[in-house]
Protein backbone atom coordinates (compact mmCIF):
# COMPACT_ATOMS: atom_id res chain seq x y z
CA UNK A 1 0.00 0.00 0.00
CA UNK A 2 1.13 3.79 -0.43
CA UNK A 3 0.54 4.23 2.95
CA UNK A 4 0.30 2.29 6.49
CA UNK A 5 -3.24 3.25 6.59
CA UNK A 6 -5.40 0.94 7.39
CA UNK A 7 -8.98 2.69 8.23
CA UNK A 8 -9.48 4.73 4.84
CA UNK A 9 -12.51 7.34 5.88
CA UNK A 10 -14.98 8.43 8.28
CA UNK A 11 -16.15 4.44 8.62
CA UNK A 12 -18.62 3.23 11.35
CA UNK A 13 -16.00 1.37 13.95
CA UNK A 14 -17.57 -0.35 16.72
CA UNK A 15 -16.63 -3.25 18.96
CA UNK A 16 -17.76 -6.41 18.09
CA UNK A 17 -20.53 -6.44 20.88
CA UNK A 18 -22.28 -3.70 19.22
CA UNK A 19 -21.61 -5.40 15.76
CA UNK A 20 -22.98 -8.73 16.65
CA UNK A 21 -26.66 -6.78 18.48
CA UNK A 22 -27.41 -5.84 14.87
CA UNK A 23 -27.12 -9.79 13.78
CA UNK A 24 -30.77 -10.72 12.84
CA UNK A 25 -31.37 -14.45 15.32
CA UNK A 26 -31.95 -16.11 11.66
CA UNK A 27 -29.80 -14.30 9.41
CA UNK A 28 -27.29 -15.84 6.92
CA UNK A 29 -23.93 -14.87 7.54
CA UNK A 30 -21.53 -14.85 4.35
CA UNK A 31 -18.02 -15.47 5.87
CA UNK A 32 -14.22 -14.46 4.53
CA UNK A 33 -11.94 -17.34 4.73
CA UNK A 34 -10.76 -20.89 3.32
CA UNK A 35 -8.09 -22.74 4.37
CA UNK A 36 -8.78 -21.94 8.12
CA UNK A 37 -7.41 -18.36 6.87
CA UNK A 38 -8.32 -14.81 6.50
CA UNK A 39 -11.89 -15.97 8.81
CA UNK A 40 -13.90 -13.24 11.15
CA UNK A 41 -13.31 -14.04 14.72
CA UNK A 42 -14.33 -11.16 16.93
CA UNK A 43 -18.05 -11.19 15.79
CA UNK A 44 -18.67 -14.73 15.72
CA UNK A 45 -16.93 -15.06 19.83
CA UNK A 46 -19.31 -12.27 20.32
CA UNK A 47 -22.00 -14.09 18.82
CA UNK A 48 -21.66 -17.11 20.45
CA UNK A 49 -21.48 -15.32 23.76
CA UNK A 50 -24.30 -13.58 23.23
CA UNK A 51 -27.95 -14.51 25.77
CA UNK A 52 -29.80 -14.06 22.08
CA UNK A 53 -30.88 -17.74 20.71
CA UNK A 54 -29.27 -17.65 16.96
CA UNK A 55 -30.51 -19.94 14.26
CA UNK A 56 -28.18 -19.19 11.63
CA UNK A 57 -27.13 -20.07 8.32
CA UNK A 58 -23.05 -19.60 8.24
CA UNK A 59 -21.34 -20.11 4.29
CA UNK A 60 -18.26 -19.81 4.18
CA UNK A 61 -15.14 -20.25 1.51
CA UNK A 62 -13.91 -23.43 2.50
CA UNK A 63 -12.44 -23.85 6.17
CA UNK A 64 -12.58 -21.70 9.21
CA UNK A 65 -11.24 -21.60 12.85
CA UNK A 66 -12.57 -22.39 16.09
CA UNK A 67 -14.03 -19.09 16.40
CA UNK A 68 -17.14 -20.18 13.64
CA UNK A 69 -16.76 -23.56 13.99
CA UNK A 70 -16.33 -25.07 17.52
CA UNK A 71 -17.33 -22.04 19.65
CA UNK A 72 -20.11 -20.73 17.43
CA UNK A 73 -21.36 -24.03 17.16
CA UNK A 74 -21.27 -25.50 20.64
CA UNK A 75 -22.96 -22.02 21.98
CA UNK A 76 -26.13 -23.87 19.69
CA UNK A 77 -26.14 -20.87 17.64
CA UNK A 78 -25.06 -22.28 14.04
CA UNK A 79 -28.77 -23.76 12.21
CA UNK A 80 -27.08 -24.42 8.32
CA UNK A 81 -23.62 -24.66 7.15
CA UNK A 82 -22.21 -24.52 3.67
CA UNK A 83 -19.88 -25.66 2.07
CA UNK A 84 -17.35 -27.09 4.27
CA UNK A 85 -16.44 -27.77 7.97
CA UNK A 86 -13.20 -29.07 9.59
CA UNK A 87 -13.80 -29.15 12.96
CA UNK A 88 -14.51 -32.14 15.64
CA UNK A 89 -17.54 -30.19 16.92
CA UNK A 90 -19.36 -29.12 13.48
CA UNK A 91 -18.61 -32.60 12.54
CA UNK A 92 -20.65 -33.80 15.45
CA UNK A 93 -23.27 -31.19 15.02
CA UNK A 94 -23.96 -32.18 11.76
CA UNK A 95 -23.82 -36.11 11.74
CA UNK A 96 -26.67 -35.82 14.99
CA UNK A 97 -28.69 -33.66 12.49
CA UNK A 98 -28.64 -30.67 14.67
CA UNK A 99 -26.72 -28.21 12.36
CA UNK A 100 -28.15 -29.15 8.49
CA UNK A 101 -25.18 -29.50 6.58
CA UNK A 102 -24.96 -28.84 2.78
CA UNK A 103 -21.49 -29.90 0.32
CA UNK A 104 -20.64 -27.98 -2.55
CA UNK A 105 -18.30 -27.19 -5.47
CA UNK A 106 -15.76 -24.38 -4.59
CA UNK A 107 -16.04 -23.21 -7.78
CA UNK A 108 -19.95 -22.63 -8.21
CA UNK A 109 -20.18 -21.24 -4.68
CA UNK A 110 -20.18 -17.36 -5.55
CA UNK A 111 -23.01 -18.18 -7.96
CA UNK A 112 -24.66 -19.94 -5.71
CA UNK A 113 -24.76 -17.53 -3.09
CA UNK A 114 -25.33 -14.74 -5.70
CA UNK A 115 -27.95 -16.24 -7.09
CA UNK A 116 -29.91 -16.99 -3.61
CA UNK A 117 -29.86 -20.72 -4.12
CA UNK A 118 -28.32 -21.02 -0.15
CA UNK A 119 -28.91 -19.47 3.01
CA UNK A 120 -32.93 -19.04 2.48
CA UNK A 121 -33.08 -16.20 0.27
CA UNK A 122 -35.45 -18.21 -2.19
CA UNK A 123 -37.25 -20.00 0.24
CA UNK A 124 -41.04 -18.88 1.47
CA UNK A 125 -40.93 -17.60 5.25
CA UNK A 126 -42.42 -20.84 6.63
CA UNK A 127 -42.54 -22.22 10.11
CA UNK A 128 -39.67 -24.87 9.00
CA UNK A 129 -37.56 -22.82 6.99
CA UNK A 130 -34.46 -23.18 8.49
CA UNK A 131 -32.71 -19.76 8.01
CA UNK A 132 -35.18 -18.09 6.66
CA UNK A 133 -36.88 -15.63 8.68
CA UNK A 134 -36.12 -13.91 12.40
CA UNK A 135 -38.66 -14.95 14.38
CA UNK A 136 -41.02 -12.32 13.92
CA UNK A 137 -42.35 -13.19 10.61
CA UNK A 138 -39.58 -11.30 8.48
CA UNK A 139 -36.94 -12.95 6.54
CA UNK A 140 -33.64 -12.71 7.95
CA UNK A 141 -31.15 -11.12 5.75
CA UNK A 142 -28.11 -11.67 4.22
CA UNK A 143 -24.60 -9.79 6.14
CA UNK A 144 -21.24 -10.93 4.71
CA UNK A 145 -19.10 -10.96 7.75
CA UNK A 146 -15.34 -10.29 5.86
CA UNK A 147 -11.22 -10.19 7.59
CA UNK A 148 -9.28 -7.29 6.18
CA UNK A 149 -5.84 -5.66 6.97
CA UNK A 150 -7.63 -2.27 5.43
CA UNK A 151 -11.11 -0.70 4.68
CA UNK A 152 -12.29 2.38 3.19
CA UNK A 153 -15.31 3.51 1.07
CA UNK A 154 -16.54 1.19 -1.09
CA UNK A 155 -13.17 -1.32 -0.79
CA UNK A 156 -11.15 -3.90 1.05
CA UNK A 157 -7.91 -5.76 1.34
CA UNK A 158 -8.42 -8.81 2.26
CA UNK A 159 -5.89 -10.64 4.98
CA UNK A 160 -4.35 -14.31 4.32
CA UNK A 161 -7.16 -15.69 1.94
CA UNK A 162 -9.35 -14.20 -1.12
CA UNK A 163 -11.51 -16.84 -0.94
CA UNK A 164 -15.58 -15.89 -1.60
CA UNK A 165 -15.21 -12.38 -0.05
CA UNK A 166 -15.66 -10.53 -3.29
CA UNK A 167 -18.82 -12.82 -4.39
CA UNK A 168 -19.95 -12.41 -1.10
CA UNK A 169 -19.99 -8.82 -0.13
CA UNK A 170 -21.93 -8.40 -3.44
CA UNK A 171 -24.63 -10.68 -2.25
CA UNK A 172 -24.81 -9.11 0.63
CA UNK A 173 -27.65 -6.88 2.20
CA UNK A 174 -25.12 -5.28 4.57
CA UNK A 175 -21.03 -5.75 5.43
CA UNK A 176 -19.39 -6.28 8.73
CA UNK A 177 -16.07 -5.84 8.34
CA UNK A 178 -13.12 -7.34 10.57
CA UNK A 179 -10.15 -5.52 10.45
CA UNK A 180 -7.53 -7.79 11.99
CA UNK A 181 -4.32 -5.68 12.87
CA UNK A 182 -1.94 -8.74 13.57
CA UNK A 183 -1.78 -9.44 9.83
CA UNK A 184 0.35 -7.02 7.96
CA UNK A 185 -0.84 -4.66 5.40
CA UNK A 186 1.59 -5.72 2.55
CA UNK A 187 -0.28 -8.47 2.11
CA UNK A 188 -2.01 -6.17 -0.66
CA UNK A 189 1.12 -7.21 -2.65
CA UNK A 190 -0.27 -10.79 -2.83
CA UNK A 191 -3.66 -10.49 -3.69
CA UNK A 192 -5.49 -10.04 -7.36
CA UNK A 193 -9.11 -10.29 -7.46
CA UNK A 194 -10.90 -10.22 -10.63
CA UNK A 195 -14.85 -9.71 -10.48
CA UNK A 196 -16.73 -11.71 -12.91
CA UNK A 197 -20.49 -10.98 -14.07
CA UNK A 198 -22.88 -13.70 -13.61
CA UNK A 199 -24.61 -15.90 -16.82
CA UNK A 200 -25.22 -15.53 -19.14
CA UNK A 201 -23.32 -12.16 -19.78
CA UNK A 202 -20.19 -13.64 -18.20
CA UNK A 203 -17.18 -12.99 -20.68
CA UNK A 204 -13.34 -15.47 -20.58
CA UNK A 205 -10.95 -14.66 -17.58
CA UNK A 206 -8.25 -12.99 -19.48
CA UNK A 207 -5.88 -15.64 -17.61
CA UNK A 208 -3.24 -16.41 -20.23
CA UNK A 209 -0.63 -17.73 -17.39
CA UNK A 210 -0.66 -19.07 -13.99
CA UNK A 211 1.00 -16.81 -12.41
CA UNK A 212 -0.40 -13.64 -14.63
CA UNK A 213 -2.34 -11.06 -12.79
CA UNK A 214 -5.49 -9.25 -14.30
CA UNK A 215 -7.19 -7.77 -11.45
CA UNK A 216 -7.30 -5.63 -8.07
CA UNK A 217 -5.45 -5.89 -4.80
CA UNK A 218 -8.88 -4.46 -3.60
CA UNK A 219 -12.25 -5.78 -3.27
CA UNK A 220 -14.67 -3.15 -3.93
CA UNK A 221 -18.14 -2.76 -2.76
CA UNK A 222 -21.16 -0.37 -2.70
CA UNK A 223 -20.51 1.73 0.39
CA UNK A 224 -24.14 2.17 1.42
CA UNK A 225 -24.27 -1.63 2.89
CA UNK A 226 -20.78 -1.29 5.42
CA UNK A 227 -22.84 -1.45 8.42
CA UNK A 228 -19.64 -1.70 10.64
CA UNK A 229 -16.35 -2.12 11.22
CA UNK A 230 -15.05 -3.84 14.07
CA UNK A 231 -10.95 -3.73 15.16
CA UNK A 232 -9.05 -6.90 16.29
CA UNK A 233 -6.00 -8.24 16.67
CA UNK A 234 -6.69 -11.88 16.88
CA UNK A 235 -4.20 -13.99 14.69
CA UNK A 236 -5.41 -16.71 12.13
CA UNK A 237 -5.37 -20.80 13.72
CA UNK A 238 -1.92 -21.69 11.88
CA UNK A 239 -2.77 -25.16 9.70
CA UNK A 240 -0.37 -27.83 11.21
CA UNK A 241 1.16 -30.72 9.11
CA UNK A 242 2.08 -33.80 10.49
CA UNK A 243 5.13 -35.13 10.03
CA UNK A 244 5.29 -37.80 7.23
CA UNK A 245 4.86 -41.24 7.47
CA UNK A 246 6.50 -43.87 6.07
CA UNK A 247 3.35 -44.07 3.90
CA UNK A 248 3.46 -40.12 2.69
CA UNK A 249 7.00 -41.12 1.66
CA UNK A 250 6.20 -44.20 -0.28
CA UNK A 251 3.05 -42.63 -1.89
CA UNK A 252 5.49 -39.46 -2.83
CA UNK A 253 8.34 -41.65 -4.74
CA UNK A 254 5.37 -43.82 -6.49
CA UNK A 255 4.19 -40.52 -7.55
CA UNK A 256 7.38 -38.55 -8.94
CA UNK A 257 8.46 -41.59 -10.48
CA UNK A 258 5.38 -41.97 -12.42
CA UNK A 259 5.41 -38.10 -13.33
CA UNK A 260 8.86 -38.77 -14.55
CA UNK A 261 7.86 -41.05 -17.09
CA UNK A 262 4.63 -38.87 -18.05
CA UNK A 263 6.77 -35.78 -19.00
CA UNK A 264 8.21 -37.73 -21.60
CA UNK A 265 4.93 -39.21 -23.26
CA UNK A 266 2.47 -36.51 -22.89
CA UNK A 267 2.30 -33.72 -24.88
CA UNK A 268 0.06 -32.00 -22.45
CA UNK A 269 2.91 -31.25 -20.23
CA UNK A 270 6.11 -30.85 -23.29
CA UNK A 271 6.41 -27.43 -22.63
CA UNK A 272 5.03 -26.64 -18.73
CA UNK A 273 3.46 -28.13 -16.00
CA UNK A 274 1.30 -27.02 -13.90
CA UNK A 275 0.03 -28.28 -10.86
CA UNK A 276 -2.22 -28.93 -8.30
CA UNK A 277 -2.49 -30.74 -4.53
CA UNK A 278 -4.89 -31.03 -2.05
CA UNK A 279 -5.33 -29.25 0.90
CA UNK A 280 -3.86 -31.26 4.06
CA UNK A 281 -0.76 -32.78 5.24
CA UNK A 282 -0.64 -35.44 2.52
CA UNK A 283 -0.97 -33.03 -0.22
CA UNK A 284 2.33 -30.85 1.60
CA UNK A 285 4.42 -34.04 2.14
CA UNK A 286 3.82 -34.52 -2.00
CA UNK A 287 5.48 -31.52 -2.97
CA UNK A 288 8.62 -32.28 -1.66
CA UNK A 289 8.68 -35.41 -4.15
CA UNK A 290 8.84 -32.77 -6.85
CA UNK A 291 12.15 -31.62 -5.99
CA UNK A 292 13.90 -34.64 -7.55
CA UNK A 293 11.81 -34.38 -11.28
CA UNK A 294 13.78 -33.22 -13.88
CA UNK A 295 11.42 -30.72 -15.17
CA UNK A 296 14.19 -29.92 -17.72
CA UNK A 297 13.28 -26.40 -19.38
CA UNK A 298 9.59 -26.63 -18.55
CA UNK A 299 7.73 -24.01 -16.71
CA UNK A 300 6.13 -25.30 -13.40
CA UNK A 301 3.76 -23.48 -11.67
CA UNK A 302 0.94 -24.39 -9.15
CA UNK A 303 -2.05 -23.28 -9.72
CA UNK A 304 -4.82 -24.43 -6.96
CA UNK A 305 -6.49 -23.34 -3.93
CA UNK A 306 -4.66 -23.29 -1.08
CA UNK A 307 -0.82 -22.21 -0.53
CA UNK A 308 0.96 -24.52 1.78
CA UNK A 309 4.49 -24.78 3.70
CA UNK A 310 5.75 -27.04 0.98
CA UNK A 311 5.18 -24.43 -2.23
CA UNK A 312 7.32 -21.87 -0.35
CA UNK A 313 10.24 -24.77 -0.30
CA UNK A 314 9.44 -25.08 -4.28
CA UNK A 315 9.53 -21.27 -4.57
CA UNK A 316 12.35 -21.33 -2.76
CA UNK A 317 13.93 -24.04 -4.42
CA UNK A 318 13.38 -22.65 -7.55
CA UNK A 319 11.47 -25.73 -8.72
CA UNK A 320 7.97 -23.31 -9.63
CA UNK A 321 8.19 -20.29 -11.29
CA UNK A 322 4.76 -19.27 -9.47
CA UNK A 323 1.97 -20.08 -7.29
CA UNK A 324 -1.78 -19.09 -7.72
CA UNK A 325 -4.39 -20.28 -5.06
CA UNK A 326 -7.43 -18.29 -2.92
CA UNK A 327 -5.80 -18.72 0.36
CA UNK A 328 -2.64 -18.89 2.26
CA UNK A 329 -3.26 -21.73 4.28
CA UNK A 330 0.32 -22.07 5.73
CA UNK A 331 1.90 -23.43 9.41
CA UNK A 332 3.01 -20.66 11.82
CA UNK A 333 6.27 -20.87 10.41
CA UNK A 334 5.16 -20.69 7.14
CA UNK A 335 3.24 -17.79 8.24
CA UNK A 336 6.66 -16.02 9.63
CA UNK A 337 8.52 -16.75 6.61
CA UNK A 338 6.14 -15.23 3.97
CA UNK A 339 4.84 -11.99 6.01
CA UNK A 340 9.13 -11.78 6.61
CA UNK A 341 9.80 -11.81 3.03
CA UNK A 342 6.18 -10.60 1.04
CA UNK A 343 8.00 -8.37 -1.41
CA UNK A 344 10.10 -10.98 -2.44
CA UNK A 345 6.77 -13.31 -2.49
CA UNK A 346 4.74 -10.75 -3.83
CA UNK A 347 7.04 -11.52 -7.16
CA UNK A 348 5.95 -15.17 -7.84
CA UNK A 349 2.74 -15.61 -5.10
CA UNK A 350 -0.75 -14.86 -6.58
CA UNK A 351 -3.79 -15.17 -3.95
CA UNK A 352 -7.19 -14.70 -6.24
CA UNK A 353 -10.84 -15.39 -5.61
CA UNK A 354 -12.18 -18.54 -5.76
CA UNK A 355 -14.15 -18.71 -9.01
CA UNK A 356 -11.12 -17.70 -10.63
CA UNK A 357 -8.38 -20.28 -8.53
CA UNK A 358 -11.21 -23.40 -9.36
CA UNK A 359 -12.54 -22.00 -12.20
CA UNK A 360 -13.03 -25.19 -14.39
CA UNK A 361 -12.32 -22.99 -17.89
CA UNK A 362 -8.38 -22.26 -16.38
CA UNK A 363 -8.18 -25.67 -14.97
CA UNK A 364 -8.72 -26.87 -18.51
CA UNK A 365 -6.73 -23.87 -20.36
CA UNK A 366 -3.58 -24.40 -18.16
CA UNK A 367 -3.68 -28.35 -18.97
CA UNK A 368 -3.66 -28.94 -14.85
CA UNK A 369 -2.19 -32.17 -13.36
CA UNK A 370 -4.37 -32.66 -9.99
CA UNK A 371 -3.22 -34.76 -7.66
CA UNK A 372 -5.89 -34.95 -4.79
CA UNK A 373 -6.59 -37.50 -1.88
CA UNK A 374 -9.83 -39.63 -0.47
CA UNK A 375 -11.26 -41.34 2.03
CA UNK A 376 -10.94 -44.25 -0.38
CA UNK A 377 -11.51 -45.79 -4.28
CA UNK A 378 -13.36 -48.78 -5.15
CA UNK A 379 -12.29 -51.32 -7.75
CA UNK A 380 -13.64 -49.51 -10.77
CA UNK A 381 -11.89 -46.31 -9.58
CA UNK A 382 -15.06 -44.12 -7.56
CA UNK A 383 -13.70 -42.62 -4.78
CA UNK A 384 -14.97 -41.19 -1.02
CA UNK A 385 -13.57 -38.28 0.10
CA UNK A 386 -16.30 -37.19 2.55
CA UNK A 387 -17.96 -40.02 4.16
CA UNK A 388 -16.90 -42.20 6.68
CA UNK A 389 -18.54 -45.86 5.97
CA UNK A 390 -20.89 -43.31 3.62
CA UNK A 391 -22.56 -41.92 6.46
CA UNK A 392 -20.89 -39.60 8.61
CA UNK A 393 -19.45 -36.70 7.16
CA UNK A 394 -15.42 -35.87 7.99
CA UNK A 395 -15.43 -32.84 6.08
CA UNK A 396 -16.37 -32.02 2.90
CA UNK A 397 -15.53 -32.46 -1.17
CA UNK A 398 -13.62 -28.52 -1.16
CA UNK A 399 -12.36 -27.92 -4.66
CA UNK A 400 -11.41 -31.52 -5.51
CA UNK A 401 -14.51 -32.35 -7.69
CA UNK A 402 -13.33 -28.94 -9.62
CA UNK A 403 -9.91 -30.30 -10.37
CA UNK A 404 -10.14 -33.94 -10.77
CA UNK A 405 -13.07 -33.33 -13.49
CA UNK A 406 -11.79 -30.48 -15.31
CA UNK A 407 -7.82 -31.31 -15.23
CA UNK A 408 -5.13 -32.62 -18.27
CA UNK A 409 -4.28 -35.43 -15.67
CA UNK A 410 -6.85 -36.16 -12.67
CA UNK A 411 -4.56 -38.77 -10.00
CA UNK A 412 -6.09 -39.35 -6.63
CA UNK A 413 -3.23 -40.24 -4.00
CA UNK A 414 -4.28 -42.36 -0.88
CA UNK A 415 -2.64 -44.93 1.24
CA UNK A 416 -3.72 -48.23 0.69
CA UNK A 417 -4.65 -48.97 4.50
CA UNK A 418 -6.02 -47.19 7.39
CA UNK A 419 -6.30 -47.81 11.50
CA UNK A 420 -2.68 -49.40 10.99
CA UNK A 421 -3.96 -51.76 8.12
CA UNK A 422 -6.53 -52.67 9.96
CA UNK A 423 -8.79 -51.58 7.16
CA UNK A 424 -8.26 -51.07 2.94
CA UNK A 425 -8.60 -48.12 1.69
CA UNK A 426 -9.18 -49.86 -1.88
CA UNK A 427 -12.57 -51.51 -1.27
CA UNK A 428 -14.93 -53.35 -3.76
CA UNK A 429 -17.66 -50.18 -3.37
CA UNK A 430 -17.79 -47.36 -2.22
CA UNK A 431 -20.82 -46.38 -0.05
CA UNK A 432 -20.76 -42.93 -1.13
CA UNK A 433 -19.29 -41.31 -4.16
CA UNK A 434 -17.58 -37.99 -4.56
CA UNK A 435 -15.88 -38.43 -7.46
CA UNK A 436 -16.97 -40.91 -10.55
CA UNK A 437 -14.93 -43.44 -12.39
CA UNK A 438 -14.96 -41.09 -14.95
CA UNK A 439 -13.06 -38.02 -13.07
CA UNK A 440 -9.97 -40.05 -12.29
CA UNK A 441 -7.04 -41.10 -14.53
CA UNK A 442 -4.40 -42.60 -12.17
CA UNK A 443 -4.39 -44.06 -8.20
CA UNK A 444 -1.59 -43.94 -6.40
CA UNK A 445 -1.04 -45.59 -2.89
CA UNK A 446 2.26 -46.43 -1.60
CA UNK A 447 1.82 -49.62 -3.03
CA UNK A 448 2.45 -48.59 -6.65
CA UNK A 449 0.32 -46.99 -9.36
CA UNK A 450 -2.84 -47.98 -11.63
CA UNK A 451 -3.07 -45.71 -14.33
CA UNK A 452 -6.76 -46.34 -15.84
CA UNK A 453 -6.75 -44.42 -18.77
CA UNK A 454 -8.70 -45.94 -21.26
CA UNK A 455 -9.20 -49.37 -19.29
CA UNK A 456 -12.80 -51.26 -19.30
CA UNK A 457 -14.27 -51.84 -15.85
CA UNK A 458 -12.94 -55.26 -15.54
CA UNK A 459 -9.87 -54.31 -16.56
CA UNK A 460 -9.43 -51.06 -14.00
CA UNK A 461 -10.43 -53.42 -11.50
CA UNK A 462 -7.54 -55.65 -12.14
CA UNK A 463 -4.82 -53.07 -12.08
CA UNK A 464 -6.23 -51.01 -9.22
CA UNK A 465 -5.88 -54.35 -7.20
CA UNK A 466 -2.75 -55.70 -8.33
CA UNK A 467 -1.27 -52.08 -8.52
CA UNK A 468 -2.38 -49.97 -5.74
CA UNK A 469 -4.24 -52.69 -3.10
CA UNK A 470 -2.30 -53.65 0.58
CA UNK A 471 -0.88 -57.48 0.13
CA UNK A 472 -3.33 -58.03 3.40
CA UNK A 473 -6.56 -57.16 0.83
CA UNK A 474 -4.87 -58.30 -2.09
CA UNK A 475 -6.10 -61.59 -1.82
CA UNK A 476 -9.29 -61.09 -0.60
CA UNK A 477 -10.40 -58.27 -3.42
CA UNK A 478 -9.41 -60.44 -6.14
CA UNK A 479 -11.46 -62.95 -4.54
CA UNK A 480 -14.57 -60.49 -4.57
CA UNK A 481 -13.90 -59.81 -7.95
CA UNK A 482 -13.90 -63.43 -9.15
CA UNK A 483 -17.29 -64.15 -7.46
CA UNK A 484 -18.39 -60.38 -9.35
CA UNK A 485 -17.66 -61.84 -12.73
CA UNK A 486 -19.79 -65.04 -11.75
CA UNK A 487 -22.92 -62.34 -12.19
CA UNK A 488 -21.52 -61.29 -15.25
CA UNK A 489 -22.18 -57.58 -16.71
CA UNK A 490 -20.36 -54.31 -17.57
CA UNK A 491 -19.41 -53.30 -14.00
CA UNK A 492 -19.41 -56.66 -12.06
CA UNK A 493 -20.76 -56.19 -8.02
CA UNK A 494 -21.58 -58.57 -6.04
CA UNK A 495 -23.74 -56.33 -3.69
CA UNK A 496 -24.43 -58.54 -0.66
CA UNK A 497 -20.44 -58.89 -0.55
CA UNK A 498 -19.26 -55.28 -0.91
CA UNK A 499 -21.58 -54.46 1.88
CA UNK A 500 -20.31 -56.88 4.14
CA UNK A 501 -16.69 -55.08 3.99
CA UNK A 502 -18.69 -52.19 5.83
CA UNK A 503 -20.92 -54.47 8.05
CA UNK A 504 -18.23 -56.70 9.76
Amino acid sequence: MATETRLGGDLPVVDAETAAAGIGTEDTLLTSGFGRAGYPKALPLALAASDREFSLTVVSGGSVGDEIDTTLVEAGAVARRYPYQATASARDAVNDGSVAFHDRHISRLGDEVALGYLGGRNRENTEDGVGSGNGDGTRGETVAVVEAVAVGAGWLVPTTSVGHTPSYVQAADRIVVELNRTQPVELEALHDVYNRALPPNRGTIPLSTPGGRIGSPRVPFDPDKLEAVVETDRPDSPYEFRTPTAVDDGIAENLAGFLAGELDRNPVFADAVNLQFGVGSLGNALMSSFADVAFGDRDVAYFGEVIQDGLLDMLDDGVLDSASAASLALSAEGQERLFGDIERYAEQVVVRNADVSNSPALIDRFGVLAVNSALEVDVYGNANSTHLSGTHVANGIGGSGDFSRHSALGVLALGSTARDGAISRVVPMVPHVDHTEHDLDVVVTEQGVADLRGLAPRERARELVEQCAHPDYRGPLEAYLDRANEGGGHIPHDLEEAAAWYTR
